[in-house]
């Protein structure tokens, strides 16, 4: 049997303040920057290090990679849903300009994807395939994935059996959180089991 043990860690707080970020590229702020290295321990160590393409996971990925000397892989697939048109705006700013859309997108974001945006089953397809190859490509290994809440979202939502139109709302994923799953493969097929799920910050 092949045991892989991976932690899904969410960026920490970015630059600009809150608003639909989605793909829009902001780096982490000071403060992001200290709930990141506040969710490290001594104990933790990867083999290897799979991050999003955007500057909110890369620098911290990167830090992570050099001060361990693992290997650090980018993986275009893992960046966070593409929110459209709402790109870059605040709620407030949302709601006063498409109405009920933003409600109906948290009532159902399968039916009601954000204008422009990329719809749910897409952006689930993605992260469902990059976790397929990378859980395939680094079996047997520890490995840390630096990525997105609603990355997170998507993985956690294959593992634990989750509607896609309730992924989003079902749970909680702050800056900084981790995730941790185990994966057993076996000639009987694979295991796949939520160990922890939450911030060493509370």
């Amino acid at each position: 049997m092949t045991t892989t043990l991976i932690d899904l860690i969410r960026h920490g707080e970015p630059e600009g303040g809150p608003m639909f970020r989605g793909q829009t590229d902001h780096a982490l702020s000071e403060q992001g920057w200290q709930q990141m290295r506040r969710a490290i321990t001594p104990e933790d160590h990867w083999d290897v290090i799979v991050t999003s393409p955007l500057l909110r996971c890369t620098g911290f990925a990167r830090e992570m990679a050099d001060r361990l000397g693992v290997p650090m892989h980018t993986e275009q697939r893992l960046q966070e849903i593409g929110f459209g048109d709402w790109e870059g705006h605040t709620t407030d700013q949302v709601m006063a300009t498409w109405g009920d859309a933003l409600q109906q997108f948290w009532s159902n974001p399968v039916a009601y994807p954000p204008p422009g945006g990329e719809t749910l089953a897409d952006f689930r397809k993605r992260v469902s395939q990059a976790w397929a190859h990378w859980t395939q490509a680094l079996a047997g290994q520890r490995v840390l994935v630096v990525c997105h809440g609603g990355v997170i979202r998507m993985v956690l939502a294959e593992i634990l059996e989750t509607p896609l139109e309730a992924a989003f709302r079902t749970m909680a994923v702050p800056y900084a959180s981790r995730s941790r799953i185990r994966l057993d493969e076996s000639p009987h097929g694979r295991l796949a089991c939520l160990l922890s799920h939450g911030s060493l910050q509370g």
